[in-house]
């Protein structure tokens, strides 16, 4: 069994991950764009985060690392758009160049610490306590995150770039710009996902220029384990249950993982164990499928008897 301490961890790593995965929930989903710039613009927020909680400054230092991941997320979105680059490529371009400037941000360093003094999350839990701070922290963030979107997706822009996402040659028709908005829609996604990663950096006190390699699996594999959980509860999709399903699943599989590493699976395995998950998610609707039509068919089979 998972130690309760394991447990706390897993829940609170959960919540700040949530973050990117509502970002990535924004691009992949709404959007239908697979985007790779996030393992870049999840290191650019720590990045961000840490060079300004140095100079006194944690709370600003949030809202720039969510600026900076939303600049991340427009250049992206101009190689797609206006250099009609495809869209996988134009993320493993922005990425790539991301890796030099996220080193330029942290002064040519490759770890660059904080204090647990200077963390946010120290500071929180003189406020709360600290047996709390994590989990409320990052709650509360998470929370705040999902709410905006949910509220921003009902708004005519955001209907706008969920209608994008569906059927662009509709929205051009209509005379809507989908550059326009494909660039809010991707901006807005590396955005929250540049804040994970400003509140990973806060978490652990350091950022770190290789931190980000592996997110998108890990943000989808989270994903979609959170969609099965909350499709197994609800059938009427919303940005409501598609928002609560990205937090799910980042908690979810971060307890997998707490669970596999208390099992004595070494840290050079998760790679697999993710990849796994990843595949075994994915392969959710064939398999449900083949489950449907084996019972249809067994049924047959017992009228044909009978």
């Amino acid at each position: 069994m998972m130690s309760l301490y394991s447990m706390f961890s897993a829940i609170e790593l959960g919540l700040i991950y949530s973050l990117m995965v509502l970002g990535l929930f924004v691009s992949y989903r709404v959007l239908n764009i697979p985007d790779l710039t996030v393992d870049g613009s999840f290191t650019l927020g720590a990045a961000v985060a840490v060079v300004f909680t140095l100079n006194g400054h944690p709370v600003l230092g949030m809202f720039l690392a969510a600026a900076a991941g939303g600049v991340a997320g427009l250049t992206t979105a101009f190689l797609q758009t206006k250099m009609k680059i495809q869209p996988i490529l134009a993320g493993i371009i922005t990425m790539t160049g991301l890796y030099s400037i996220n080193l330029m941000v942290m002064d040519n360093k490759a770890n660059l610490p904080i204090t647990s003094e200077q963390s946010l999350y120290t500071a929180f839990g003189s406020l709360v306590g600290k047996d709390v701070q994590g989990v409320l922290l990052s709650g509360i963030i998470a929370a705040a995150v999902a709410v905006f979107l949910i509220i921003f997706f009902n708004t005519p822009v955001g209907l706008t770039i969920r209608a994008t996402g569906d059927n662009e040659e509709m929205v051009r028709s209509s005379s809507i710009d989908a550059h326009v908005t494909k660039s809010i829609g991707l901006a807005l996604s590396n955005a929250c996902v540049a804040l994970s990663g400003a509140m990973i950096a806060q978490y652990n006190c350091y950022a770190e220029v290789r931190m980000g390699i592996g997110m998108v699996v890990i943000g989808l594999a989270s994903l979609i384990i959170g969609e099965i959980a909350v499709d197994l509860l609800v059938k009427n999709k919303s940005i409501l249950t598609s928002a609560i399903a990205a937090i799910v699943g980042s908690v979810l599989y971060r307890l997998i993982i707490a669970q596999a590493l208390e099992m004595n699976f070494s840290a050079s395995g998760l790679k697999l164990i993710t990849a796994i998950i990843v595949a075994l998610a994915m392969s959710y609707p064939a398999i449900k499928e083949m489950i449907e039509l084996s019972k249809v068919r067994k049924a047959g089979k017992q009228n044909v008897g009978d």
